[in-house]
């Protein structure tokens, strides 16, 4: 590896769709060559059958190729030792040394060249996702409760004080999907924004809950005490943990089935005895959920919605 490389990765990433692939016939130009016999056709070399793809930062200063590919990125000198790669939902932001010069930068791409593109790549599929699970803020839209689908209906007769309420839809409704519905205090003129703001707190109300219960149900397993709940609405982190026994959780974990919730908090109540991911911290949280890694693996296969 070169001496001089870091490299991370943001969560949420940008996509933009591929380039089409040409076919075989129609990137060949036959020519006729007057020098030869008439029946004689020349075939000059094909063109390349697939376009290059471009990555470009929106505050791209410098640009390279990368496995075929052009690939322009932001480029920053700054107070630091060694050159340091991230792929956002930008794209690719390259920092280095005062000292280092072009020619070092541009061997050290080279050489991650592989990994770069893979993840470029990867970010514009998981920001494909991401832009799928856009949440429309009306009613009759749907949005995901538990790993389940709840519908949300806008009732101008319920009293504002009673709060929105999660009903189950009759069996009579056989056509009913999904199966429970999301009745909430507003006109049916209200605004997106009012719909959204009324869903949200609703959500976090019945994230904070939950939370409290899955803490209150791992915390004697793992013998640990845990303290302070705050919820957070962090981009790219489900939760977090201190020392003090401060545990913060996202709620849009809200979204997500319950063994997904119980990985999550387990993996907090975890660092409250490992304040870190070593061996022993995998161990901890394995101790009471063996099949940890097959959650986590379904908290980052499919993200959370989010808001227009």
């Amino acid at each position: 590896m070169h001496p001089l490389l870091r490299f991370t990765l943001d969560l949420f990433d940008s996509n933009q769709p591929l380039a089409p692939v040409r076919s075989a016939q129609s990137a060949i130009n036959f020519v006729v060559d007057k020098a030869v016999e008439p029946s004689v056709v020349v075939a000059p070399k094909p063109a390349p059958l697939v376009e290059v793809i471009q990555f470009t930062h929106p505050r791209a200063n410098r640009e390279t190729r990368l496995g075929g590919q052009r690939v322009g990125y932001e480029f920053k000198r700054g107070q630091r030792r060694t050159i340091g790669f991230s792929v956002s939902a930008e794209g690719l932001v390259v920092r280095a040394p005062k000292w280092v010069t072009l020619a070092q930068v541009e061997a050290a791409l080279q050489e991650k060249s592989t990994w770069i593109v893979r993840k470029l790549d990867e970010t514009r599929a998981r920001h494909a996702q991401v832009q799928s699970q856009r949440m429309e803020w009306r009613r009759g839209a749907k949005l995901p409760l538990l790993g389940a689908s709840v519908a949300l209906v806008l009732d101008p007769e319920r009293r504002l004080r009673a709060g929105s309420e999660l009903q189950s839809v009759s069996s009579a409704d056989v056509d009913a999907v999904p199966s429970q519905q999301l009745v909430i205090p507003l006109p049916l003129s209200a605004t997106a924004e009012q719909v959204q703001a009324a869903v949200q707190l609703w959500l976090m109300r019945h994230a904070r809950a939950l939370f409290v219960e899955r803490l209150n149900h791992f915390a004697p397993q793992l013998q640990v005490q845990w303290g302070k709940l705050a919820l957070s609405n962090a981009a790219t982190r489900w939760g977090s943990a201190k020392s003090d026994g401060s545990i913060r959780l996202n709620w849009r974990l809200i979204h997500f089935d319950i063994s997904v919730i119980d990985y999550v908090v387990v993996h907090e109540l975890s660092h409250l005895r490992v304040m870190d991911h070593s061996p022993r911290f995998w161990a901890t949280v394995a101790s009471v959920m063996p099949d940890y890694d097959q959650r986590r693996r379904l908290l980052k296969a499919e993200p959370a919605p989010r808001g227009a």
